[in-house]
């Protein structure tokens, strides 16, 4: 596995300071990062360290696709993810600044025709509500995952989507809000989002190797990018994606950026929002994304927690927050099919890592973020292995979640027959929230699409169907047939999701 040494040339040339770290703090450093990278099986990994004002490791291990000699080095492109949101965050501080939105405005003050199910919540929701993740439902993956749908028709369809809990009362993570706080920042700067990120931050910060989404950053024809692997049947293999998966919410996770530029980020941030000595944001407004906004409960925190025992959880605006060994910590990861990111700040510090790998679900990211703390914290009462406590505890995840699905593939009733012949299940279904899925009969055989995911069916037992996407990603599904008191199909639902479908008559 090749790797790309530090940074020159860039603008962020190692200094003296960054010798000292990895003499001092950072020493053997490295290579507890290239041991990871082969423990965790990564082909390709990226790495930025900032202390006080200088980046004091940079680096890039690894093949930017397993299989082909390229290397992944500082200026490689990977997917920011979920991380963007910190950026649509600051977007919004920033126009807070200039009294163009207010926190705590209306949503409606800046999409007039948005509903949810419940009318006092459509008058009741604000900014801040988006941003922190407490809607009131979680978010609905099935209206931009692997679709087509315009950002205008996700938003009209969310008057369907039923309730999960009362406004402000539950952290519900919720991509489509802040797909739709980006909206209302171009709205209200007369721009779009993609151009603010572009003038407010990436050219104020010299980020010039970051992209709003993966579509602006194809047209401009870089090819230094990863490609998303996964583990099947225990091998690491490249997949495949129908289309950029993230950008019809772009601003909750379709950002494409380098290591070199993220760092300029976080020596950003921890600059108090300051370029060269003047500030973007004014102190009340980035305080206000780092502070407290929403408890986060076990349930939607991470299991790192049952590792550090953190003793708060919560979420700021674009951050999860939580503290460390006595100390504040900021920090959110990304995660879309076959990459990983995060981006960890310990602002008093002033101290912080972005590492982003192509892998999919890679939590050698957490292990790596709470090393470079320790590092800098000095020698705990209990030293840690981060990266083999991590592989030990995510590892039984594994084990336990293949122990489950060998149960239930165990429940299944052999030898059933599907109630009618299979041609019969054949159609078009429909919902006014849920879309099209179209069912297909050819040689014997049934499959579905939906949206830009194409799948085979393969009858299970009685009318469940087992679903083999023909993306080379994610488990199988199961879908179930349902049969009208006069024997014809009635409906098809997924057994582990909300979707159902009525078939056309």
């Amino acid at each position: 596995m090749s790797a790309c040494g530090v940074i020159a040339g860039a603008g962020l040339a190692l200094s003296a300071a960054a010798l000292s770290a990895q003499q001092g703090p950072l020493k053997d450093f490295d290579a507890y990062v290239a041991r990871g990278v082969r423990d965790w099986r990564i082909p390709g990994l990226a790495i930025a360290v900032v202390k006080d004002d200088s980046v004091v490791f940079i680096k890039g291990y690894g093949v930017r696709e397993l299989g082909k000699p390229e290397p992944v080095t500082v200026h490689t492109r990977f997917g920011v993810m979920s991380t963007t949101k910190a950026f649509t965050a600051m977007l919004l501080a920033m126009l807070a600044d200039s009294g163009k939105v207010g926190w705590d405005d209306p949503v409606t003050k800046y999409l007039p025709t948005f509903q949810l199910a419940d009318p006092w919540v459509t008058r009741e929701l604000t900014l801040r509500d988006l941003v922190t993740h407490r809607v009131g439902f979680p978010d609905p993956g099935y209206l931009w995952y692997a679709d087509s749908l315009s950002f205008d028709q996700i938003v009209r369809r969310l008057r369907l989507v039923p309730a999960a809990s009362s406004l402000r009362s539950h952290f519900a993570y919720n991509n489509v809000a802040y797909a739709m706080a980006g909206e209302i920042a171009g709205r209200a700067a007369h721009s779009s989002w993609a151009e603010l990120m572009r003038t407010r931050i990436y050219q104020p910060l010299g980020m010039t190797e970051s992209y709003p989404d993966e579509r602006s950053m194809r047209a401009a024809g870089v090819t230094d990018v990863t490609s998303p692997h996964d583990i099947f049947n225990d091998t690491v293999k490249v997949i495949t994606a129908p289309g950029p998966l993230v950008d019809p919410i772009a601003p909750a996770g379709a950002m494409f950026s380098s290591v070199t530029d993220m760092a300029r980020w976080v020596r950003y941030l921890l600059d108090s929002t300051r370029v060269g000595g003047r500030r973007l944001v004014s102190a009340a407004n980035a305080a206000e994304l780092f502070s407290p906004q929403q408890v986060v409960g076990d349930d939607e925190f991470y299991p790192t927690a049952r590792l550090t025992h953190p003793h708060f959880q919560a979420y700021g605006m674009g951050w999860f927050l939580e503290d460390y060994r006595g100390e504040f910590v900021a920090f959110h990861t990304g995660s879309i099919d076959g990459r990983t990111a995060i981006i960890g700040l310990m602002p008093d510090r002033r101290l912080g890592v972005a590492i982003f790998t192509n892998l999919d679900h890679s939590e050698l990211r957490h292990a790596l973020m709470y090393t470079v703390f320790d590092r800098y914290l000095g020698p705990a009462a209990v030293a840690h292995d981060w990266s083999a406590e991590m592989r030990q505890m995510y590892g039984a995840f594994r084990d336990s979640a293949a122990a489950r699905n060998r149960a239930q593939v165990a429940k299944r009733i052999t030898g059933t027959q599907a109630t009618l012949p299979l041609d019969r299940y054949a159609g078009t279904y429909s919902d006014s929230l849920f879309g099209t899925a179209t069912v297909r009969y050819d040689a014997g055989h049934l499959s579905v699409a939906i949206g830009l995911l194409q799948g085979d069916l393969e009858q299970w037992q009685y009318d469940v169907f087992r679903v083999h996407w023909r993306q080379s990603f994610g488990d199988p599904d199961y879908v179930a047939f349902t049969l009208n008191p006069d024997g014809t199909v009635g409906e098809l639902r997924f057994r582990d999701g909300p979707q159902h479908y009525r078939k056309a008559p």
